[in-house]
């Protein structure tokens, strides 16, 4: 694998912007296919007292996307809700490696921690 040369820094933020960010662990409990997309899958993620549906444009990213299904990994849960090929979703997954144009591997924690948990 070449080894890709690292994008540019992006200008500076405040702690205060960060802290706007929720960003959340939670298992990914379903993998379904969203049927008007070629892109989109959507992930029923539980996040300890709550469920909700999460779209991530990984269905040509990977051979099975439901290898993925019961890992844990990080979301951003504070975004608006976002309607996408006629399906809302309700966050977003923090992936790796899509910005910089490799293939994208989940955010995850080092061992099992408590869904809902915050990351920050």
């Amino acid at each position: 694998m070449e080894k890709p040369t690292p994008a540019p820094i992006k200008p500076t933020v405040s702690v205060a912007d960060v802290e706007k960010l929720d960003i959340r662990v939670g298992t990914i409990v379903g993998v379904e296919d969203v049927p008007k997309s070629n892109k989109l899958i959507r992930l029923r993620v539980d996040f300890g007292d709550h469920t909700r549906a999460i779209l991530a444009g990984m269905k040509s990213e990977r051979a099975n996307p439901q290898e993925i299904q019961g890992r844990q990994a990080l979301f951003v849960v504070n975004l608006e809700p976002r309607r996408m090929a006629g399906d809302l979703s309700e966050g977003m997954l923090f992936d790796i490696g899509y910005a910089d144009g490799i293939t994208p591997v989940l955010a995850v924690p080092e061992r099992p921690v408590p869904d809902g948990v915050r990351a920050g």
